[in-house]
Formats: structure tokens, C-alpha cells, sequence
């Protein structure tokens, strides 16, 4: 069905072409009529029209006027201008209004009749398009929970977790770059600030997970992490580096309003802990703040800024620096680590109370910690001596820029070490494994045997060394068992059968197939050939 408005100010006219498109098109249409521009545009809003073939002069306001109006609240009517006034200004508007068709009176039944079908095609699009428009939201609706969730996760739960984030924050179609965590406990009762039954809560949380999803969205533009215990996690993008204490504030009353419509919809108690705002990259210490807020206060909604001396600073301390610090460390971005590096020294100095001996106590906290979290994070080995020169040698610098530049020397050193350490841990299990082969290709030994030597998985390291070799473990076996055949049958007297078990093979048969394979002749030719 199509709606038609036709607008006119000549009778003859408007009844004329309603004849034309009803018997043509019959009940396919409903056709609604107006002979002023101020009718055409009530017309429009009490019955909104598909199609609309509008006359630009008549009565009071005009036919351009009209179609401004009308689209002030319909933008998908589809016009057609029918007018007797052939001006090129009319047509340009026209034009920049985005009207479908421009015709001159006289107008026949031929052309009023591919303009309608030309008209009804555009119609059809537009409502094809929003029908499979709907059909993907729909579609998103099942998906994005599961992206939103994946995306918490790996906040919280993989160190490398920036290596995603791009894809994550594209598919979520996230633009800003800081964002803040709220922690939602849910339990039966509250017992000296803390929610009980948390086993129990969160199996019962798999039935409210919607409603409390849909609730958490209306208070904040957020995305909801999976049920983790009697915990989910929401993430709130955010625009600014920091927030003010007006925003705290109305942050803080936002969660508490969304607690009691929690409360208030679903049969349990809920509490929040929110924490600061961080860059996307390092959101996961507002995680670890919004628990550490929840832990140190029996409020049902806290702030971390509102717990007592948690993890305050007496007085400024550049956060997001130290954080950018350690994220461009493990990055292995060694450039933006010595960019940090500079501006905390630069923020040390510029403190009136710092000494010589907060600055080296300072600068060692984060070497250490930064070399503590590359190791965690596999990227760095690690002896408890490795440190024990590292107070001799900052008591040693003669001077502030002394001890900066063994700020900046060491990170330069932990950049490179977490570079090639990778590399140079796989090349020496490789070499173990080649070692181990050497001294053991005459036993039957197995993919398994040289896995477990060098203590890898042997999925792993079947992977690693086919990847650095160039061969897989059967193939590189056979050949060092072959070369050892191949020696021992140009330059000893040993049988065929002693040359067998003396290359790893215990069936001689076995031996003379593989060896014929590789040299293209037995055991026997091989030796009759060489002699």
C-alpha cells in the first residue's frame, strides 16, 4: 500500500490525476487530497504521505515552502513537482530539496504514470533497506552483548589484550579515548559490607542478566562485561582525561539511582565501586580500583576518590604518566617509554620537596616494577641477582642528570631485552632439541621424548621447530639418521644390520625402504657404489 498526497490548487488538476493513479493502480494506493500549501502540510502530518505530487504556486505558502516543512519531520516523502511555471530557479531548488522528479504542465497520462511507478520503486527501496536495516539490528542485538563481553574480558584477563583493542573498539564503534570501570556485586544480604550467597547469586544471576543489562545501559553509556562470580563489570567510554568533581558527583548519583532500580526489579541486593578514569589502554587499574573501593567501605556506591587514603597521593602525582610508562615497556615501544621517562623526571624536579634520595628510590620502584611485569608477561627473564648491582650504581651517579640518564639507560636496556629475549629463547630450545637429537638419534626416541627434554608442549614445540628449521621432527630425525648411515657404509667394515641399529633403526627392512627413499638405492648399492 502507498499513501499519495496530491497538492494543487486547480480542482480539475488534482482530480484529474487522481483518476489517473487510481485506475491504474486501483488499491494499491491511498490517496489524500489539498488545495494550499498550509493544507498540504497538515495533510502531511495527520497522514504521512510515501509520495507526494505537489504544485509549487498556490495559496499562501508555496510548493517549496511546503516540502521544507514536510520534511522538517518526514525526510523519506518522495516529491514530484507538477507546475506550468518552467524557471530555472524553481528547478535548482528543486533539486537541492532532493525532489524526485521536475514536470511542466501539460502533463500526460504516460508521464504521470512512470513518475508514479518511478516513485513507487523509490518507495520500495527505502522500505526494503530499513526492513534488512532491522534485521541487522536485530542480529547486532544477539551479538554485540557477546563482543561487549569478549572485550571486558580480555581487559581483564589478557596482558596483551591492546594487540585487540582496535578491532574491538571499531566493532563497538567506540570514538573516545579514556573510559572508567564500574564493579556490580550482587548477593541476598549485607554482611559487614560485604554481599553473601555469592555462589548462589551468581547462578541466578544468568536469569536477570538481561534486565540488569538493560537497566545499566538506561543510567549509563556503557558496555556490560559476562557475570563473573556475583560481579559484572560495566565500561564507561569517556571523553576527558579526568573527571571533576562535579562529574564525580553526578557519576556517583547515577549508580546509586541505577542500585535501587536494580533492587527494585530484581529480587537481590546490589553494591557499585567505580573507579578512576584511565586511558582505554590501562582501564584495567580502574577495575582493580572499583574492587579496592568496594573492599574499603560498606556504601552501597563508592568512588575509589571517596575511600580514605586508597591509593592516594599526598598531593599531585601524574598517574596516567607511570601508567603510559609501563604500557609503552611492554609494548616494547621503546621510543614512548623514554618520552615518559623524560617527563617524570621533568615532573620530579619541578617538586620542592623531593630529595636526591626520593628520586633514586623512585626511579628504582619503577625499573623494578616494569622489569617484575616483562617477566610475568613471559617477555623477560629473570635472577634474583640480577638486580644486586642496580643501588651501588644509582648511589654512584654524580648528579640528577646522572641518575637520569641510568633512568633512561636502563630503559632502553629493558626495551631490548624484552625484544630479542623471545627470540632468543626459541632459538635456545631449538638448539637443546638439535643437541638432544645428536646424542640420542640411535635410541628409539620420539616427538614427545624431545618435547618433554627441553619442557614445551609437543604441540608447541613441533610448531617452533619446524618454523626455525625448516623441517618437521621426522624429517630432521631421518636425516641426521641417514647422514650417520651414510658415513658408517663409505668407512667401516659393520654389517648392513649393524649400520641399522647403529643409525636409530631396529628393522633392517624398515631401513633399507627409507634409506632407498632419500638415496635412490639400498643400503648394499649405496656401499658396492663407494668402494
Amino acid at each position: 500500500m502507498y499513501r499519495i498526497l496530491l497538492a494543487d490548487d486547480e480542482g480539475i488538476m488534482l482530480e484529474s490525476l487522481k483518476k489517473i493513479i487510481e485506475s491504474n493502480f486501483g488499491n494499491e494506493c491511498e490517496i489524500h487530497t489539498a488545495k494550499s500549501g498550509r493544507v498540504v502540510v497538515e495533510q502531511a502530518q495527520a497522514y504521512p504521505p510515501d509520495i507526494c505530487f505537489m504544485d509549487i504556486q498556490m495559496p499562501g505558502i508555496s510548493g517549496i515552502q511546503a516540502i521544507r516543512e514536510i520534511q522538517k519531520f518526514n525526510s523519506s516523502v518522495v516529491f514530484v513537482i507538477i507546475t506550468a511555471y518552467d524557471k530555472f530557479n524553481y528547478a535548482k531548488e528543486a533539486v537541492n530539496l532532493g525532489v524526485m522528479e521536475f514536470l511542466t504542465k501539460p502533463v500526460n497520462k504516460k508521464v504521470i504514470l512512470e513518475a508514479c511507478m518511478k516513485a513507487m520503486e523509490k518507495v520500495d527501496q527505502t522500505r526494503q533497506k530499513r526492513s534488512d536495516d532491522l534485521k541487522i539490528r536485530e542480529k547486532l542485538e544477539t551479538v554485540v552483548p557477546m563482543i561487549e563481553s569478549g572485550y571486558i574480558n580480555n581487559i581483564l584477563l589478557q596482558d596483551d589484550f591492546v594487540t585487540y583493542q582496535d578491532n574491538y573498539t571499531e566493532l563497538l564503534n567506540i570514538h573516545q579515548k579514556y573510559g572508567y570501570m564500574v564493579v556490580v556485586e550482587f548477593g541476598d544480604s549485607m554482611e559487614n559490607g560485604v554481599l553473601s550467597n555469592a555462589v548462589g547469586a551468581g547462578v541466578r544471576a544468568n536469569r536477570f542478566y538481561s534486565t540488569f543489562r538493560e537497566i545499566a545501559q538506561d543510567f549509563f553509556e556503557c558496555l556490560v562485561g559476562p557475570i563473573m562470580g556475583n560481579r559484572i563489570v560495566l565500561l564507561v567510554p569517556y571523553e576527558e582525561n579526568t573527571e571533576d568533581y562535579e562529574e564525580r558527583v553526578a557519576i556517583v548519583t547515577r549508580a546509586r539511582n541505577m542500585v535501587h532500580k536494580l533492587e527494585n526489579r530484581i529480587d537481590s541486593m546490589f553494591r557499585c565501586g567505580i573507579g578512576r578514569v584511565k586511558e582505554l589502554g590501562s582501564v584495567k587499574e580502574s577495575f582493580q580500583e572499583a574492587v579496592v573501593a568496594l573492599r574499603e567501605s560498606v556504601s552501597h556506591v563508592v568512588h575509589i576518590e571517596d575511600v580514605p587514603v586508597a591509593q592516594k597521593y599526598d598531593g599531585e602525582y601524574p598517574r596516567d604518566l607511570e601508567s603510559r610508562y609501563v604500557r609503552r615497556i611492554l609494548d616494547k615501544d621503546a621510543a614512548g617509554a623514554l618520552n615518559c621517562v623524560e617527563g617524570f623526571f621533568t615532573w620530579m624536579m619541578g617538586q620542592p620537596s623531593v630529595s636526591r634520595e626520593d628520586v633514586e628510590i623512585k626511579i628504582l620502584e619503577l625499573v623494578m616494577d616494569v622489569e617484575r611485569r616483562a617477566f610475568l608477561a613471559g617477555a623477560m627473564k629473570y635472577n634474583v641477582n640480577y638486580r644486586r648491582s642496580y643501588i651501588r650504581e644509582l648511589q654512584s651517579c654524580a648528579d640528577m642528570n646522572g641518575l637520569k640518564n641510568w633512568f633512561l639507560d636502563k630503559t632502553r636496556d629493558i626495551c631490548a631485552r624484552m625484544e630479542d629475549s623471545r627470540e632468543k629463547e626459541e632459538l635456545s630450545i631449538i638448539e637443546k632439541a638439535r643437541s638432544y637429537i645428536n646424542e640420542n638419534f640411535r635410541r628409539d626416541i620420539s616427538l614427545d621424548d624431545v618435547s618433554r627434554e627441553v619442557d614445551i608442549s609437543p604441540y608447541y614445540f613441533s610448531k617452533l621447530f619446524k618454523q626455525e628449521t625448516g623441517k618437521n621432527f621426522i624429517e630432521y630425525l631421518t636425516e641426521i639418521r641417514l647422514r650417520s648411515a651414510r658415513e658408517l657404509l663409505q668407512n667401516s667394515q659393520y654389517s648392513i644390520k649393524e649400520i641399522c641399529a647403529q643409525s636409530g633403526y631396529s628393522d633392517p627392512n624398515y631401513f633399507s625402504r627409507i634409506f632407498k627413499k632419500y638415496e635412490g638405492v639400498t643400503p648394499s648399492e649405496f656401499r658396492e657404489h663407494r668402494r
